[in-house]
């Protein structure tokens, strides 16, 4: 039976892994499709994935009261979404909702936190990869808010 590790080792956000590594994470993988329109989560929902999106288009959003909700991020091929399984209280942050037919690996959450508590050098790796999402994501949603206001003020 064929594994998606080596889709999983082509994966720029997983590349240079070690093996070991790769290999447990592997284990925690599945293939997840959603169709447009579909909710992937919903902000303050528990977070227990995240995915490596294959193909389609995901509209990440925030609910804002007066608003509604406010797209602050289109993430397609390539993008990974969700960070929110990583760390407590494990809830996610924005809202996801398929733009189109959207196909994606799914990494179970609770299944690589668990791998992470055995293995520390797992988790310390894919924290400090993870960390950089955090950051660009907080970035465009400061970014998005500081056009909204700008031009709505």
């Amino acid at each position: 039976m064929e594994t998606l590790e080596p889709l999983l080792s082509e994966h720029p956000f997983l590349k240079g892994l070690d093996p070991k590594h790769l290999q447990l994470i592997t284990g925690c993988a599945s293939n997840v499709r959603f169709d447009a329109g579909q909710i992937i989560f919903r902000e303050g929902e528990e977070a227990d994935q995240f995915y490596i999106i294959r193909n389609g288009k995901v509209a990440l959003q925030i609910y804002t009261p007066g608003r509604g909700s406010i797209i602050i991020d289109t993430l397609t091929e390539g993008d990974i979404l969700g960070w929110s399984w990583l760390i407590p209280p494990y809830q996610w942050r924005f809202d996801a909702v398929a733009g189109e037919l959207t196909r994606a690996i799914a990494l179970d959450g609770k299944c690589l936190r668990n791998k992470c508590e055995s293995d520390h050098d797992l988790g310390y790796e894919l924290l400090k990869r993870f960390a950089s999402i955090v950051d660009s994501r907080l970035e465009s949603t400061r970014l998005r808010l500081l056009d909204m206001y700008d031009s709505n003020p």
